[in-house]
C-alpha cells in the first residue's frame, strides 16, 4: 500500500517571536514494514540554521532555529510512504517463552549480559510504576501464559474497559488520571499499556504515527480532519532466553483498535518514531524568545496515493 502523509502545524503568537529553536519528529524512516518513497519538511520563516540526524532512539529528527521576528511560524511535512503486511512470527508459538521468564531474565544481576530492551523497563518523564497497574494487568498475565498471548489480552483488556472519548484529555493529562477515569485517547491508552508492561518488569516502548482513515461510505476524504496515532510494542524474545539474544523481537499492540502484529499492527499503519514515552517523540518541541501565548493549530491527511 501507497500513502501520502500531509502533516501541517501553525503557530500563530500574541505578539512577535524573537527567535525560536525547536527539534522535529515528522519524517518517517524506513524499516521491515515500511519503505519511505519521498519525505521533507518546510518551514516558514526559512530557518537560519536547519539539520537533519537521528535521535537516540533512531528516529529520524530535524532541527532548526529562527533568528528573525516574525508573529507566524508554519512547519509542513510531507511523506509518501509504501507499507507491507504484518510480518510473520520469527519463530514458532512454542518457541515464545512465559511472561515470568522473560520478567526473570530482565531482572538485574551481577555479570548479566547487556540486553538494549533494558532501557525500556524503567519509569521516564511520563510512565510511572504503580501497583494499580499490575494489579489491573493480572487479569490479562495468567500464570505459565506466554508473553506474547498475554501481551494480546492486555491490548483486549484495554480496548474493552476504557472508552475513546476525543478532547477527554491532552499531552499533559497524566497517565494515572486517564487510567482511573477509564477514558482517553489512543496516547492515553499507549500509555496505560506500557504503565501495565514496565509495572511487571517487562520492557515496551512507545510509538507515535499514523493510521489511514477511512471515511464512510458515500462520503467523501476530507482533507486535514485526520490525526496523529499512537500505540505500543513489547519486547518479544527466543525461548533460548540466555544463549540467543539475537532473535528477540518487538510485536506491535494498538489498544485504542485491539491490533497488533510483529512489526506493525497493519499495512495502514506507518510508523514515525519510537521512544519510552511520548515525550521523546513529541512532533514539534523547543523553546521561544518572545510572543507570549500562542494558538497552535494541526492540520493531518492520511490518503492513498494513487498507482494508476
Amino acid at each position: 500500500m501507497q500513502l501520502e502523509i500531509l502533516h501541517d502545524s501553525i503557530y500563530t503568537y500574541a505578539g512577535q517571536v524573537e527567535t525560536v529553536r525547536h527539534l522535529a519528529h515528522l519524517k518517517p524512516r524506513s524499516n521491515t514494514n515500511q519503505n519511505i518513497l519521498q519525505s521533507n519538511i518546510q518551514v516558514e520563516p526559512s530557518p537560519d540554521v536547519y539539520y537533519e540526524t537521528q535521535d537516540i532512539f533512531g528516529n529520524n529528527a530535524s532541527y532548526f532555529s529562527i533568528q528573525e521576528r516574525h508573529p507566524t511560524l508554519i512547519i509542513k511535512s510531507r511523506s509518501q510512504v509504501e507499507t507491507f503486511a504484518d510480518t510473520a512470527s520469527p519463530f514458532p508459538s512454542e518457541k515464545i517463552p512465559q511472561w515470568e521468564e522473560v520478567r526473570e531474565y530482565f531482572k538485574y544481576s551481577t555479570l548479566q549480559k547487556w540486553d538494549s530492551a533494558s532501557e525500556f523497563l524503567f519509569n521516564s518523564t511520563l510512565i510511572q510504576y504503580d501497583a494499580l497497574y499490575a494489579e489491573f494487568a493480572k487479569k490479562s498475565f495468567l500464570p505459565n501464559r506466554s508473553i506474547l498471548k498475554s501481551a494480546i489480552a492486555l491490548m483486549k483488556q484495554i480496548y474493552d474497559e476504557f472508552e475513546y472519548k476525543a478532547e477527554s484529555t491532552n499531552i499533559n493529562t497524566p497517565t494515572l488520571t486517564a487510567f482511573h477515569q477509564r477514558t482517553g485517547v489512543c496516547q492515553d491508552f499507549a500509555h496505560i499499556f506500557i504503565c501495565c508492561m514496565r509495572s511487571l518488569g517487562l520492557p515496551a516502548k512507545y510509538i507515535s504515527g499514523y493510521l489511514l482513515t477511512n471515511p464512510p461510505p458515500g462520503k467523501v476524504r476530507l482533507i486535514g480532519t485526520d490525526a496523529s496515532h499512537a500505540w505500543s510494542s513489547v519486547y518479544i524474545p527466543s525461548y533460548d532466553l540466555y544463549n540467543n539474544l539475537s532473535t528477540g523481537v518487538w510485536c506491535d499492540f494498538d489498544p485504542t483498535n485491539n491490533r497488533w502484529g510483529f512489526g506493525s499492527p497493519g499495512e495502514d499503519y506507518i510508523y514515525l518514531a519510537q521512544g519510552r514515552d511520548y515525550a521523546d517523540v513529541s512532533p514539534i518541541r523547543g523553546v521561544i524568545k518572545g510572543g507570549a501565548n500562542h494558538d497552535l493549530q494541526v492540520s493531518v491527511t492520511v490518503r492513498p496515493i494513487n498507482t494508476n
